[in-house]
């Protein structure tokens, strides 16, 4: 239930739902996402070597939007399998008056599981209790347009997941966020403005047999501007970003001392992305400005893409760059599985040296060169 992408690890994977990002995306029992596919709009991965734009990852981006409900009329979707039941509900709350003029609309979507339930008849010869996994997801949408394009989105999100051994351990999750996102497009002009805000939390607690029960919260917000500027067929993007979250991780050591740590994080980017379009080449540079106020340390990122049409059906792509991250988890990579996955935000008391070598930066780092060629 978990991405590995590259070598990396999950926590250096950064995971975006219309801009709010989702501290967990799988459930424990690693079938299921909590994404609704009836409501995504699309998805787009980025396994490595991803623009100036996202920051605060390693390894990789996934960022997935969702569509907009039926502007038209009522609609609705009612599914059910051994294992979960679904409901969708979407529909305008104003139409259009005019071809091509200002509404509104919405979408939920909400899902449940029951395989701890039909687990008992299903796969009785496993256990004759049945298998101890359960979830409920929940999201909401809602968008107004306007007749000149700008447009305004209003979202918000609760998952759990929960999972009881019967004697052995007891965990569960919970995740839930709000955010909005807004789309401004100016009359006769050649730029267009975009933003978001969101703030969301996760919070996971493991207890088990020995009464020394683990415990990580993660909450925080994140504000996002962008303007992008189009010139012939060439594209100048440039933005500014903040980003505040505290971590809050707790367990018990051999010894039954509990152990606490409780972090206050602020980080601030900005970034500038330039498209050239040179015939079949296609050039991206960009530069990313990483600040990460609570170990006082500026990371400077350059990023760059290129693509090469060599016909309508071949590419030749380049991408590669320099990213660095604060955030890490409490799971040990020897573990084959470990259900509790918790946060905590990167040390700021570590020694100046190592091995008699100077440690320069308090961060984790990488460099990305990725280059291949897409055939259709």
């Amino acid at each position: 239930g978990q991405l590995y992408i590259r070598g990396g690890t999950p926590i250096q994977n950064k995971v975006l739902l219309d801009g709010m990002v989702i501290y967990n995306p799988f459930h424990s029992i690693g079938l299921f996402s909590v994404f609704d596919t009836d409501i995504i709009r699309n998805a787009d991965v980025y396994a490595g070597g991803f623009g100036a734009e996202y920051g605060g990852r390693i390894s990789s981006i996934m960022d997935v939007k969702t569509r907009d409900g039926n502007k038209k009329r009522f609609a609705g979707k009612i599914s059910a399998n051994p294992f979960t039941s679904k409901l969708l509900l979407e529909g305008p709350i104003k139409k259009s008056k005019v071809e091509g003029g200002g509404d509104a609309s919405f979408v939920i979507s909400g899902k449940t599981s029951y395989l701890d339930q039909t687990s008992k008849q299903l796969y009785s010869y496993v256990n004759e209790n049945g298998l101890p996994y359960s979830f409920n997801d929940l999201y909401a949408k809602f968008v107004t347009n306007n007749a000149n394009g700008s447009k305004l989105n209003i979202f918000g999100f609760s998952f759990n997941d929960q999972a009881k051994y019967r004697g052995v351990s007891d965990y569960k999750w919970n995740s839930n966020g709000f955010g909005s996102s807004f789309v401004i497009v100016p009359g006769n002009s050649a730029v267009l403005l975009d933003g978001n805000f969101a703030f969301s939390q996760y919070k996971i607690k493991l207890t088990e047999a020995d009464s020394r029960p683990r415990s990580s919260l993660i909450n925080g917000f994140n504000i996002g501007l962008n303007f992008t500027y189009f010139i012939n067929k060439d594209e100048i993007k440039y933005g500014l970003e903040a980003l505040g979250f505290k971590t809050d991780f707790e367990y018990y050591n051999f010894l039954g001392t509990k152990v606490e740590q409780e972090e206050n994080t602020t980080e601030l980017g900005s970034y500038i992305n330039y498209k050239k379009v040179l015939g079949k080449l296609v050039l991206e540079p960009g530069m990313r400005f990483h600040y990460y106020a609570s170990l006082s340390e500026l990371s400077l990122e350059p990023r760059f893409g290129a693509k090469y049409n060599v016909s309508n059906s071949v590419r030749l792509k380049l991408a590669g760059g320099m990213y660095a991250q604060n955030l890490i988890s409490t799971v040990s990579d020897r573990d084959v599985v470990n259900l509790f996955y918790g946060f905590l935000s990167g040390p700021e008391n570590l020694p100046d040296t190592y091995r008699g070598d100077a440690v320069d930066s308090r961060l984790q780092k990488a460099i990305h060169g990725i280059a291949g060629a897409e055939i259709d």
